[in-house]
């Protein structure tokens, strides 16, 4: 039997003419797209080592190039074949193994078997100030102090991540052994992965914020797709809720301003998405604004934009405003009732055509959005004592619907609380608790001057402190902080007006704020202070919690 060749030369004169061919070069299917090569090495240079597609499998070539002649020298496939195809593969492969052998952190030590050094990195022979090639042929442990290369070359077990000390420098590393065709540890490589520890503590740091950051934000994203707000989102079947949603109905296709008017807590948010997704404007985007937390010296770049440089710490690219972001969709303006005077200038500028310019630009931009207000406070007053505009309240309340506080609609607290339960459950992965029905009818006698949040907040904190699968009316009683926030019945009791007098605006406003204030206080001591923990528990938003906690503060010290 002929043993197979493994290797071939292939001469070839400048007339393009086979001088010299043995071995795999006899094969015409090897020799004669190598002489094509040579015939267009002007036109198409012909790289020193390359790979071929032989007859049966790939070989390697290697171009001996003289004045006149080519000498091809042809390698069947060996085990090294991988280094070899490397090579040939890619033209700048040498390019690579000079940033290999030059970058601090990808440069090698290697040492053999014995722990003796056969390489040492131009970089780490400046680093341990050693002349160019001195260390070969030295005991590693001569050369580098702290290391254990010889150890890893002599165990074949790698060391990843370890600390070592070196010229008074720590520096974080990586010792590597290396193995032969046959399995034995022919020796071992040592990099560096960090300068130091200080480096890994930073990039620790900045992984957990990240992790932070995408754990907020799968919260955020469950939350959206938890909540449709669609009209069925809207709980209740009283009298008052089902005109409501009649009027949602009616209103929602028609592209004129809507203003939504209610106490706090009466779900004005919610009628304000489902006016959205059932407008012809669904498909777009609607942006929400609180007017009330906005600083006063943040809102007009807030709403307008701005351009770049338009201020100290602006954006370097500029930034879009909220007008500009809910172009074709639209724009809700929560608390408009709060906007500074100045503002509501520009934003019945903005009404009247949608024309506006940015913070620091000159050049007029354009948005068509569909304006969606609320407002908890008494319009009449504040245009009577110049606290609102007129000709912007009249801009806004082309159609004004009015929200039905829970007192009215006190029927509907059994379908509330069963749906904040079940939401409680599946939120934090616990068995879902029902009502008893004394709880309900104690419930449904209580005023209610928070509204649906505070029937959420005092239905939520029943679930967590009850013990049982059913929610009694000790279970409202009972839920009370050190502050000294007042149970249920208590709560009843100070806030009831005497027989036949009906209660005063301003008197039940103050008993929303106190029963709210309360609340937060409560929610403020569970989580000893942290204001996120406590937005998120109380399904809030930062911005106004931080409003009501600086209002309490300045209550405190008035007092």
């Amino acid at each position: 039997m002929m043993q197979r060749e493994t290797m071939g030369i292939l001469v070839i004169d400048d007339s393009n003419t086979v001088v010299v061919s043995s071995g795999l070069a006899r094969n015409s299917l090897v020799s004669r797209p190598l002489v094509a090569q040579w015939a267009k090495r002007i036109s198409v240079p012909i790289p020193r080592l390359f790979m071929l597609d032989g007859a049966t499998r790939a070989l390697t070539c290697f171009l001996a190039e003289t004045p006149g002649v080519g000498c091809f020298l042809i390698f069947n496939d060996e085990p090294d074949a991988a280094l070899l195809e490397f090579f040939g593969s890619i033209d700048f492969a040498t390019d690579i193994m000079r940033h290999l052998i030059t970058n601090p952190f990808e440069a090698m030590t290697v040492v053999d078997a014995k722990g003796l050094v056969r390489y040492l990195s131009p970089v780490h022979e400046k680093f341990f100030n050693i002349r160019h090639m001195e260390a070969i042929g030295k005991h590693v442990t001569a050369v580098i102090e702290n290391t254990n290369l010889h150890g890893v070359a002599a165990s074949g077990k790698p060391e990843i991540g370890q600390l070592q000390e070196m010229h008074g420098t720590s520096r974080v590393v990586r010792r590597t052994p290396i193995f032969d065709r046959q399995g034995r540890c022919v020796g071992a490589i040592g990099q560096v992965m960090f300068k130091g520890p200080d480096a890994i503590h930073a990039l620790s740091e900045e992984i957990g914020r990240l992790r932070k950051q995408v754990s907020f934000y799968e919260r955020e994203l469950s939350g959206i797709r938890n909540r449709s707000y669609g009209l069925d989102q809207i709980v209740g079947s009283s009298e008052a809720v089902r005109k409501l949603k009649a009027d949602i109905l009616k209103v929602a296709p028609l592209d004129v301003p809507i203003l939504l008017v209610g106490e706090s807590g009466t779900g004005k948010e919610l009628v304000a998405h489902a006016l959205h997704l059932l407008s012809p404007r669904s498909g777009n985007t609607l942006v929400p604004v609180n007017a009330a937390a906005m600083p006063a010296n943040l809102v007009e770049s807030e709403l307008f934009g701005y351009e770049a440089g338009a201020f100290t710490g602006a954006d370097r690219k500029g930034r879009q405003g909220k007008f500009e972001a809910a172009d074709r969709g639209t724009l809700f303006l929560d608390e408009i009732g709060d906007m500074p005077p100045d503002i509501q200038v520009k934003l019945l500028r903005v009404l009247q055509d949608g024309s506006f310019e940015r913070v620091g630009g000159d050049r007029p931009k354009r948005s068509d959005f569909r304006l969606i207000s609320a407002s908890n406070r008494d319009f009449r007053a504040m245009i009577a004592n110049g606290g609102f505009r007129l000709d912007l309240f009249y801009r806004i309340s082309a159609i004004t619907l009015r929200l039905p506080p829970l007192r009215d609609r006190l029927e509907d607290i059994p379908e509330l609380a069963e749906t904040f339960l079940a939401h409680f459950a599946e939120r934090h992965g616990s068995r879902p608790r029902e009502l008893d029905p004394d709880a309900v009818a104690l419930l449904q006698s209580l005023p209610w001057p928070g509204n649906i949040r505070q029937l959420q907040h005092a239905v939520e904190r029943a679930a967590v402190f009850c013990d049982t699968d059913v929610i009694g009316p000790r279970d409202f009683e009972s839920i009370h902080d050190d502050t000294g926030a007042m149970s249920g019945h208590a709560l009843h009791a100070e806030l009831a007006e005497p027989a036949g007098k009906q209660p005063q605006a301003s008197s039940m406003q103050h008993a929303m704020d106190k029963v709210e204030a309360e609340i937060i206080r409560s929610a403020m001591q569970k989580f000893d202070g942290n204001k996120k923990k406590v937005a998120e528990n109380l399904n809030i938003s930062r911005s106004y919690l931080y409003k009501k906690l600086a209002k309490m503060n300045s209550a405190a010290t008035d007092v």
